[in-house]
């Protein structure tokens, strides 16, 4: 039963960021579509590396995936409480059992990644799909990340 559990967090994880990444895919393909103006290419060119970097490596492969992972391992041998196994996904990801530092953390992480995405929807084009081909790298980073550490 803890295999499954442990299958659950880190399937839910990957159904998380797989939907995100491909709900970005066709808005950061289109934009690339666009005839983009010098200032946009470059702005394109310093974002995307800077996100992969600070959201892929650093954020979800230095941290998040390891987090996830461990955590998974956890459920395998000590996650018989029935609540942990609904919510596996969200014990992976630090949402509750969490020393309340982490737990302090991660709400803020979640509330600010939300008021960014709320903040982006209002960009209007070509920028909004600029800032969505960053997110995307970042994201589909930490897809492959949460893989590999699982």
């Amino acid at each position: 039963m803890g295999l499954v559990r442990a299958l659950w967090g880190v399937g839910g994880v990957l159904l998380l960021l797989g939907y995100a990444v491909l709900k970005l895919f066709p808005p950061a393909l289109d934009t690339l579509s666009q005839e983009l103006a010098w200032y946009h290419w470059g702005v394109l060119l310093l974002n995307t590396p800077f996100v992969a970097y600070f959201k892929g490596y650093r954020g979800f492969q230095r941290g998040f995936a390891p987090r996830v992972a461990a955590r998974a391992k956890y459920l395998t041998s000590n996650g018989a409480n029935i609540w942990w196994t609904i919510f596996a996904p969200l014990f992976c990801m630090g949402y509750f059992h969490i020393l309340k530092r982490k737990k302090i953390v991660t709400y803020g992480m979640t509330v600010g990644m939300v008021g960014l995405i709320v903040l982006v929807r209002f960009l209007p084009p070509p920028w909004r799909g600029i800032i969505d081909l960053g997110i995307l790298v970042g994201l589909a980073w930490g897809f492959v990340a949460v893989l590999g550490y699982s």
